[in-house]
């Protein structure tokens, strides 16, 4: 053999490779694991974050006035992350249209948030979720091994009731279309 130790290190990546497949394909059996799962039906949870400017935004003085469209990313400026934003901000009219308020979280500092919407012209909330106590809290899950935060869209309505969740880490646009669908059924 040429090359012993790539074949060896080769072998070694593969066997780890597998090794985590099969691990990420099994069912956890902690009962708690989805204990916080926000679901249909569920009421959101009371919360405070800094908004992209600094600001305070308190969840509870924006219920009973608009629907509210919140979805986790997982990070600023990532290609998945900037197409799904930028749709957003391309339907904002359509929203505000729904009386629909958008509010984007990620774990991202507020610098970070700030710098992503001005660089995309974001005209709606980013919240800054550092130790994503709340995207816990909402019970959003992870993709990749638990190395990527999940991408999951909630529609909710003016009592602060979700009435829609979407999950998908690819299909990012699709997460703008589905809310716009539910608020349409809303009306």
């Amino acid at each position: 053999m040429k090359y012993p130790k790539l074949k060896i290190a080769y072998r070694y990546s593969l066997s780890l490779f597998l090794l985590l497949l099969l691990l990420s394909s099994c069912k956890s059996d902690n009962p708690n694991q989805n204990m916080n799962k926000i679901e249909n039906g569920s009421l959101i949870p009371q919360f405070s974050l800094a908004d992209q400017n600094g600001n305070l935004f308190d969840i509870h003085s924006e219920l009973g006035k608009k629907n509210l469209v919140i979805f986790f990313y997982p990070k600023d400026d990532s290609p998945g992350c900037t197409a799904e934003a930028c749709y957003f901000r391309d339907q904002f009219e359509v929203f505000t249209e729904a009386n629909a308020m958008i509010i984007g979280i990620s774990g991202q500092s507020v610098e970070s948030h700030k710098k992503f919407a001005e660089k995309h012209r974001l005209s709606y909330t980013l919240l800054s979720d550092k130790g994503n106590k709340i995207r816990k809290q909402f019970g959003v899950p992870t993709d990749l091994f638990g190395l990527l935060p999940g991408r999951v869209t909630y529609v909710v309505d003016k009592s602060g009731k979700v009435v829609y969740t979407f999950n998908s880490q690819t299909q990012t646009s699709k997460h703008v279309d589905e809310a716009l669908r539910i608020l349409k059924e809303l009306k």
